[in-house]
């Protein structure tokens, strides 16, 4: 009988201790969207031995892992200080995770000790596991579209195997509301007024399985964080990213959205640094820049950028 893959189910969990089931439940589920599963990654050595005759030798496969990607909505939890369903998959791609009761919900970059996340993946009656995962996500903001974090995870190889599917419960993800001037705003440069076609923050994580003789983990190694963000170009007297590229000029990015107690999402950061702008283009025959920066972080580090959900 055939197996549709729309009959799937995804469940995440932080781990305790690495590499050990997180054993996540139906509370647990995802509400994702676009997903892709490759679950036996790795390479196969070929014995390359000398016989006198011609003919394959077979293969040995090592280095075995999994990779998990997919996509979900940029939709905060609907109360104040109340962490997101997703808020554990970015805590897996080295974010840090503030809570400050009643209030807000703050998420930066970490370099040392990122915790990591147990998947349980149900296509059909298969279950398939990934444990020590890590990842990394970027942040799209479209016009027109729903705001959305696309996120890419790496775990550690497990035999899929049949077993009882979860009953998922998806209560704690909401609807999002979609980016435009009614949700959305922009601030560029201490510019408030400026048209956004698009704004992307990608966390670039750098991640390595790391299989040797002893433990075997997927580690975050570096991160080069990247935005890009289109706009209506507008007088060089009012904003000149040109003269701010070739100075390498640091501004102030922040983008809110969302309305409600709730309900908003801020991405910012203080320190970017404008890079060269790489051609125009003419949507509807109106002239836009494709903009690109570099989050720096400061002397302290791990404050390249922040999402504060309030």
């Amino acid at each position: 009988m055939a197996i549709f893959w729309r009959d799937k189910i995804m469940a995440i969990d932080i781990e305790t201790t690495y590499g050990t089931d997180a054993v996540p439940t139906g509370a647990d589920a995802v509400l994702a969207k676009q997903v892709t599963l490759a679950p036996m990654e790795g390479n196969d050595l070929d014995r390359e031995l000398e016989l006198p005759y011609f003919g394959s030798q077979g293969t040995i496969p090592v280095e075995l892992h999994a990779k998990l990607s997919f996509e979900v909505e940029l939709a905060p939890s609907g109360t104040a200080g109340t962490a997101p369903a997703w808020g554990k998959l970015l805590r897996a791609c080295g974010c840090a995770e503030t809570v400050a009761a009643n209030t807000s919900v703050t998420y930066n970059p970490i370099t040392n000790d990122p915790e990591a996340c147990t998947v349980h993946f149900f296509n059909g009656g298969a279950r398939y596991v990934l444990r020590g995962a890590r990842g990394t996500a970027s942040f799209d903001l479209t016009a027109n579209q729903i705001p959305k974090i696309m996120f890419e995870f790496t775990g550690l190889f497990a035999l899929p195997s049949e077993k009882t599917r979860l009953t998922p419960s998806f209560g704690a993800w909401q609807r999002p509301q979609e980016v435009g001037p009614t949700f959305t705003a922009l601030t560029f440069a201490g510019n408030t007024d400026l048209t956004m076609r698009k704004f992307m923050l990608d966390m670039a994580n750098q991640i390595e399985p790391r299989f040797l003789v002893g433990p075997e983990e997927i580690l975050i190694t570096d991160k080069d964080e990247q935005i890009e963000c289109t706009i209506e170009a507008v007088p060089l007297t009012t904003y000149d990213p040109f003269t701010a590229a070739r100075n390498q000029t640091e501004i102030a990015i922040s983008l809110r959205h969302g309305v409600g107690a709730g309900k908003i999402a801020t991405l910012a950061t203080t320190r970017a640094q404008m890079q060269r702008p790489q051609g125009l283009e003419t949507p509807q025959n109106i002239t836009e820049w494709p903009l690109r920066l570099k989050p720096i972080p400061s002397s302290t580090g791990n404050d390249q950028w922040t999402l504060t959900l309030t």
